[in-house]
């Protein structure tokens, strides 16, 4: 039945130890009476494996007390991952000064430097403006989209290579070491551990993506640093991908895969049109509520960026390879094209409307979508293999 491919169990258990972390930064209690009900909890429950819903209540509510330890008695930080972040970002400076030898120009060394590098340090007051008006921002903050972009090309080089295992691990562990150069931010460390989930399925050939590798990395992350439940990145990323797995099948569903695969040009179109609307709707809510707008244009935006970050990711990687001024030259081209085609949408008119939410009205904002998204699964067709296919 259609309904069945969104059953997530992992999904209860990571709202329940999200709200505990959340009820136990505001009403903290003592770790050894927490520690004696979960232990309470999971006793009872043992007993219960014969009334399996009484054992998932049970599950859930020893989630939930665990949330409450963890925001109040975080993992200590590892002195080796410390150590080594802190060589990435030496190494990271050094990379930095490369792009300055190369003698691109002020604004298109900040957009390169924060698209490859995750360094903002170089965006002006104006960059920013501009692709904050026209929905792009994201492109400025290393997330899922750059290193889904740096996995996917890893895989296409090393496609032809035979030992499938040598050659996931060996992208995973690139893909980490990307994580760190870039800073470790909490919607880089997401994105790296979801294509691990990712890289590590594919070798069994089971379903790679769905709301049970997001719940189950959301679960990792947090007890692993539960202060990231409140880092606005990591809330706007892990909404992104949620709705683009919740919607994109509806969206791409509307058309039939026969009629798509005859033209492939519109199924290219229509994909990027429903993984943009896809995400749009996870964080709209959530962009409004914390920086009070709107971007009307986004569709186009993402049209042009998406495109453009793909080339100015591997045409930086090739930089760093190949050495070739013709490569820096064309680099500063794509990101010049890109930003003042955002200048040009910027200053169309309503391209950003001004919106001030607050707590409640963005959370019925958000009850509405799941609303609207039931009452979509009853009138829009979905075919079980969309998900799969821009992801």
């Amino acid at each position: 039945m259609r309904h069945q491919r969104f059953i997530a169990p992992l999904l209860p258990i990571a709202l329940c130890l999200i709200l505990g972390i959340i009820t136990g930064r505001h009403y903290p209690v003592g770790e050894g009476l927490l520690l004696g009900v979960i232990c309470g909890v999971l006793t009872v429950t043992l007993l219960l494996r014969h009334h399996p819903r009484w054992q998932t209540a049970g599950i859930c509510l020893a989630t939930f007390l665990l949330g409450m330890i963890i925001i109040q008695y975080p993992l200590p930080d590892s002195v080796l991952i410390q150590k080594t972040g802190e060589r990435m970002l030496e190494y990271r400076e050094q990379l930095l000064q490369q792009y300055q030898q190369w003698g691109i120009d002020e604004d298109s060394y900040a957009i390169i430097t924060a698209m490859t590098l995750g360094d903002k340090s170089a965006l002006t007051p104006t960059i920013r403006e501009t692709f904050s008006i026209t929905g792009a921002g994201h492109v400025l903050a290393i997330s899922g989209l750059h290193l889904g972009i740096l996995y996917m090309m890893v895989s296409l080089l090393v496609r032809g290579l035979r030992l499938r295992m040598v050659t996931q691990v060996m992208t995973i562990i690139l893909i980490w070491a990307f994580a760190f150069l870039v800073g470790m931010t909490p919607s880089v460390v997401r994105s790296a551990t979801m294509l691990t989930v990712y890289g590590l399925l594919s070798l069994g050939y089971r379903q790679k993506m769905s709301i049970n590798v997001l719940a189950f990395t959301a679960i990792v992350l947090l007890v692993i640093h539960p202060q990231s439940l409140f880092d606005i990145g990591f809330q706007m990323s892990f909404l992104a991908v949620l709705a683009i797995l919740v919607f994109f099948p509806l969206f791409n569903g509307i058309f039939s895969e026969r009629w798509l695969m005859e033209h492939r040009l519109v199924r290219w179109l229509w994909g990027m049109t429903a993984l943009s609307l896809s995400a749009q709707i996870g964080v709209a809510p959530l962009v409004a509520f914390y920086f009070h707008r709107f971007s009307t244009y986004f569709l186009i935006s993402n049209f042009v960026v998406i495109p453009c970050a793909y080339l100015i990711l591997m045409g930086a990687l090739l930089l760093f390879i190949i050495r070739l001024s013709v490569l820096a030259t064309a680099l500063t081209a794509i990101t010049t094209f890109m930003h003042h085609t955002l200048d040009a949408i910027a200053t169309l008119p309503y391209a950003s409307i001004d919106i001030h939410p607050n707590l409640s009205q963005t959370i019925l904002i958000y009850a509405f979508i799941g609303c609207l998204y039931i009452i979509c699964l009853r009138v829009l067709p979905m075919r079980p293999d969309a998900s799969q296919r821009f992801l």
